[in-house]
């Protein structure tokens, strides 16, 4: 097995960190640099991402910025939350999917985020990906201009001590893909 495809299967979603151990800069940066080589619709690369690693402003988004119905108590204790925004273009991120149907904005900022969170599972760094939260709220709380619009929150932190990584359940082969034609699921991709 590649060493990518061992950074791939040991990047999980990390639910337990240690509050007492911060992450670097030079870290936080390391994991950025990775966001910003990753490829964008047209190269427009839309994505920003804000560092929010100072504990009054993390207490302030825990409590103000969480979507009822999922409590993420485990956030309380990421020492870093990456805030993944969006800077809309208004002829590729506006008009093309308009035309297309597809947002491409989004499929950007996803491309981006991966980067940032395989860069921190090869750095040793637990991540976490949140889409279950008020953007509005984040956005006033973080004093984003209107041109910035928040699509995700990366929780990131060393993992706590003793956690350990859910076995992950994943789709077979023959549920995610198929060769050619949807009646072709299945066969071997040779």
């Amino acid at each position: 097995m590649s060493a990518f495809q061992d950074l791939v299967e040991q990047r999980s979603s990390c639910r337990r960190y240690n509050p007492d151990k911060p992450v670097s800069p030079e870290l936080i940066n390391q994991c950025l640099e990775a966001a910003r080589l990753a490829p964008s619709a047209c190269n427009k690369q839309p994505w920003v991402f804000g560092v929010v690693d100072q504990r009054p402003l993390l207490d302030k988004l825990w409590e103000k910025a969480r979507l009822p119905g999922i409590k993420h108590l485990w956030l309380k204790d990421a020492p870093v939350i990456l805030v993944l925004c969006v800077r809309l273009d208004t002829l590729t991120h506006r008009l093309a999917p308009a035309l297309s149907g597809i947002p491409y904005y989004l499929i950007d900022a996803g491309i981006a985020g991966e980067h940032v969170t395989l860069a921190a599972a090869e750095a040793g760094l637990g991540t976490c990906w949140i889409g279950w939260f008020k953007t509005r709220m984040a956005r006033k709380i973080l004093g984003l201009p209107r041109s910035l619009k928040p699509v995700s929150l990366i929780a990131m932190g060393y993992p706590a001590e003793g956690w350990t990584p859910p076995v992950k359940n994943r789709l077979s082969m023959q549920e995610m893909s198929f060769h050619n034609r949807w009646g072709d699921r299945g066969s071997t991709h040779a």
